[in-house]
């Protein structure tokens, strides 16, 4: 595994380093989180390896930053402005996530809502009053799935040490991770200070989605919380997770008008895990249409594979023909 892991950092490395996307220096120099081995039936395994992608062209992307990186062929795709540093968005959440349940919190321990809550930046609005109670489970769950701000800044506020702690640990577990473009000044990605580059992110995706919770939360179609007495039904902020032509395994969108529309996730194509990083996009469904745009790209080229890997045993077979 450790062998298998330094290779991947060194093909992740040279493949972004040849799209002049991104720096050797920016990736880890220890080895990355991954999926579970487990996460993925054996026979699916052994069909992913004997595969490759025979990609050509580019798949149109419109974002402004953009990296698809195909985990069990441990490269990257495509990359375009990786290197970049940009605002993330609710991307945070998902560091936000990532620190909460390493620390082990109670999920069940109750949690009120406080005027600390409110986002004082940018006056957005949340369905969650002042004085809401609920457990630190359904604040994790509307914090992924809907972006939920007030939920998300109350996760950090409760954490041991408070708030500033949280930041410290959020810092820390980036470092850790290798992102060395990542930073983080709030818990829910409010502030244009939370920034990170397409690169860097695409290892928060992949040490995110080796939480089980983390995984079913950020996908989950939509959520029922009762507040003062009324139940309020709370749906995902990504539109994809309702489609039956989709698999996804993790996702997190986020937006400000300095971040734009961004979009992260891991998702099955040709049942190889595929993470996408799409950020800064303009437009309310450039980030859909890109990902579907990928996604198209992808398939194409993996049907262009196996045309030519059919191909290959009668032309060995003609050449071993020839020569006799």
């Amino acid at each position: 595994m450790r062998t298998r892991g330094i290779r991947r950092i060194a093909v992740l490395a040279m493949l972004l380093a040849v799209s002049g996307a991104v720096s050797p220096s920016s990736l880890p120099e220890t080895e990355p989180t991954l999926l579970p081995e487990a996460s993925l039936p054996e026979s699916v395994e052994a069909e992913a390896r004997e595969r490759f992608w025979d990609l050509s062209g580019s798949p149109d992307v419109r974002s402004a930053s953009a990296v698809i990186f195909d985990e069990l062929g441990e490269e990257v795709l495509y990359a375009k402005d990786a290197n970049v540093v940009r605002p993330i968005a609710s991307i945070t959440k998902l560091m936000t996530a990532l620190v909460v349940r390493e620390a082990e919190l109670p999920l069940d321990e109750v949690i009120k809502i406080t005027l600390d809550d409110r986002d004082t930046e940018r006056g957005t609005s949340s369905r969650l009053r002042v004085g809401t109670q609920l457990t630190r489970d359904d604040l994790l769950h509307l914090a992924l799935m809907s972006s939920e701000n007030r939920a998300a800044h109350a996760l950090g506020r409760t954490y041991p040490g408070g708030l500033p702690a949280f930041l410290n640990a959020m810092n820390e577990k980036a470092r850790a991770l290798g992102m060395t473009t990542a930073r983080f000044v709030d818990p829910t990605g409010l502030s244009s200070g939370n920034v990170a580059s397409a690169a860097d992110l695409v290892k928060l995706v992949l040490a995110a989605a080796r939480d089980p919770l983390i995984r079913e939360y950020s996908t989950s179609p939509s959520h029922v919380v009762e507040v003062g007495g009324e139940l309020l039904e709370y749906r995902n902020s990504n539109l994809l997770v309702t489609k039956d032509d989709w698999q996804i395994v993790l996702q997190k969108t986020g937006y400000t008008s300095d971040a734009g529309r961004c979009l992260v996730m891991t998702a099955l194509v040709q049942e190889r895990p595929v993470v996408m990083v799409l950020l800064n996009s303009f437009g309310k469904y450039t980030r859909i249409a890109d990902a579907r745009r990928v996604r198209r790209w992808m398939e194409s080229g993996a049907e262009s594979a196996r045309v030519a890997n059919a191909a290959a045993p009668a032309d060995e077979e003609q050449g071993r023909a020839v020569m006799h």
